[in-house]
Protein backbone atom coordinates (compact mmCIF):
# COMPACT_ATOMS: atom_id res chain seq x y z
CA UNK A 1 0.00 0.00 0.00
CA UNK A 2 1.62 3.50 -1.33
CA UNK A 3 1.64 6.50 1.00
CA UNK A 4 -1.18 8.17 -0.62
CA UNK A 5 -3.26 5.40 0.36
CA UNK A 6 -2.72 4.94 3.54
CA UNK A 7 -2.86 9.07 3.96
CA UNK A 8 -6.36 8.84 2.17
CA UNK A 9 -7.71 6.14 4.38
CA UNK A 10 -6.68 7.89 7.65
CA UNK A 11 -8.53 11.27 6.09
CA UNK A 12 -11.59 9.00 5.42
CA UNK A 13 -11.65 7.78 9.24
CA UNK A 14 -10.57 11.39 10.56
CA UNK A 15 -13.39 12.77 8.72
CA UNK A 16 -16.04 9.57 10.18
CA UNK A 17 -14.55 10.49 13.52
CA UNK A 18 -15.17 14.57 13.70
CA UNK A 19 -18.69 13.87 12.19
CA UNK A 20 -19.54 11.68 14.86
CA UNK A 21 -18.47 14.98 17.72
CA UNK A 22 -21.27 17.30 18.69
CA UNK A 23 -20.33 20.86 17.52
CA UNK A 24 -22.11 23.96 17.63
CA UNK A 25 -21.21 25.56 14.09
CA UNK A 26 -22.77 22.02 12.05
CA UNK A 27 -19.10 20.90 11.23
CA UNK A 28 -18.51 23.98 9.12
CA UNK A 29 -15.33 24.43 10.18
CA UNK A 30 -14.25 20.69 10.22
CA UNK A 31 -15.46 20.57 6.48
CA UNK A 32 -13.56 23.20 5.54
CA UNK A 33 -10.18 22.14 6.52
CA UNK A 34 -11.28 18.90 5.83
CA UNK A 35 -11.97 20.05 2.19
CA UNK A 36 -8.08 21.85 2.21
CA UNK A 37 -6.62 18.73 2.89
CA UNK A 38 -8.78 16.18 1.12
CA UNK A 39 -8.78 18.07 -2.21
CA UNK A 40 -4.73 18.10 -2.75
CA UNK A 41 -4.63 14.20 -0.86
CA UNK A 42 -7.05 13.49 -3.94
CA UNK A 43 -4.64 14.31 -6.46
CA UNK A 44 -2.00 12.70 -5.10
CA UNK A 45 -4.20 9.61 -4.77
CA UNK A 46 -5.16 10.04 -8.81
CA UNK A 47 -1.71 10.93 -9.18
CA UNK A 48 0.57 7.75 -7.58
CA UNK A 49 -2.25 5.14 -7.92
CA UNK A 50 -4.28 5.79 -10.93
CA UNK A 51 -7.63 7.00 -11.58
CA UNK A 52 -9.79 4.57 -10.64
CA UNK A 53 -8.31 4.84 -7.07
CA UNK A 54 -8.44 8.09 -7.08
CA UNK A 55 -12.36 7.81 -8.28
CA UNK A 56 -12.95 5.78 -5.01
CA UNK A 57 -11.12 7.76 -3.12
CA UNK A 58 -13.09 11.00 -4.52
CA UNK A 59 -16.56 8.91 -3.97
CA UNK A 60 -15.71 7.93 -0.61
CA UNK A 61 -14.58 11.84 0.07
CA UNK A 62 -18.11 12.50 -1.42
CA UNK A 63 -20.14 10.57 0.57
CA UNK A 64 -18.66 11.51 3.59
CA UNK A 65 -18.84 15.19 2.79
CA UNK A 66 -22.36 15.15 1.28
CA UNK A 67 -23.49 18.23 2.86
CA UNK A 68 -21.27 20.62 1.99
CA UNK A 69 -21.58 19.26 -1.68
CA UNK A 70 -25.43 19.22 -1.92
CA UNK A 71 -25.02 23.43 -0.21
CA UNK A 72 -22.44 23.78 -3.02
CA UNK A 73 -25.38 21.90 -5.65
CA UNK A 74 -28.19 23.80 -4.29
CA UNK A 75 -26.41 27.46 -5.13
CA UNK A 76 -25.16 26.94 -8.05
CA UNK A 77 -29.02 25.87 -9.18
CA UNK A 78 -30.46 28.65 -7.27
CA UNK A 79 -32.73 30.70 -9.40
CA UNK A 80 -31.74 34.47 -9.76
Amino acid sequence: MTLPLILGCAWLVLANVIAMLPTRDKHIRAAMVLAVLGIPLLGWVTWENGPVWGLVFLIGGASIMRWPLIWFWRSIRKPR
